[in-house]
């Protein structure tokens, strides 16, 4: 039997098909980890997205039971799409799965509100497990972020920044499109405002983070994690 016929029965006899929605801008690496969840019977991936933005919007349409999703993605990054995901679809776990083995970024995730962090070179048994561990109402994390954990238990006085400071939802978006070297006209466009208020977003984005032009700006977001 496939895995899709397995699917159709399991939900026949009434028992619960994970359902999953999975976000990476990388198209093969999307379409790989795909395929490897979905040769588990007892999982659905029933939305792919390949920017933060599409993975909330898609979130929100689908209601999937676990978002598995990198932490580098064009438009709005990992850790934005756990914290509006956390207040839209509070039910919904978000699993962090990406390169980024750093400290800082398994602290922000869990204080965004992720259930589980991976790195990619983890095993395909071990993301298997972490989907059914969220699904169960557990946390999930690899060693690294255990680790990471662990310390931070033991040292609570550390700080961690988050990479957008003190920018608000609106122009964290502005900020990657901006970073992405969209013109003002071109992201009032893409948001659907004014080039006034497009403008006025971008001088704020450029004075909170004390840069002064884009190309400091994009240097930030490669220092911080935040550009691919």
């Amino acid at each position: 039997m496939t895995a899709t016929g397995a699917r159709a029965q399991l939900a026949g006899m009434g028992i619960g098909i994970i359902r999953v929605l999975l976000a990476d801008d990388h198209t093969l690496v999307r379409e790989s980890l795909v395929g490897l969840l979905q040769a588990d019977s007892s999982v659905q991936v029933v939305a792919q997205a390949a920017d933060g933005l599409e993975a909330v919007t898609k979130a929100i349409a689908t209601r999937p039971d676990i978002v598995v999703a990198d932490i580098s993605m064009p438009r709005l990054n990992g850790l934005e799409v756990v914290r509006r995901l956390r207040e839209a679809l509070p039910e919904t776990k978000v699993l962090m799965l990406t390169m980024h083995q750093e400290d800082e970024y398994v602290l922000q995730a869990v204080r965004a509100g992720a259930s589980g962090y991976l790195v990619k070179d983890s095993a395909a048994s071990e993301l298997l497990a972490a989907v059914h561990s969220l699904q169960a109402g557990r946390g999930y994390f690899g060693p690294q972020a255990s680790r990471a954990l662990a310390e931070q238990l033991q040292h609570p006085e550390r700080v961690v920044d988050d990479p957008y400071g003190r920018l608000t939802t609106r122009e964290r978006e502005v900020f990657h499109l901006i970073v992405e070297g969209l013109t003002t006209k071109e992201i009032a466009r893409r948001l659907e405002i004014s080039a006034k208020t497009a403008e006025n977003h971008r001088a704020r984005v450029l004075d909170k983070l004390d840069v002064r032009n884009t190309a400091e700006l994009v240097r930030y977001a490669l220092r911080k994690g935040l550009l691919d």
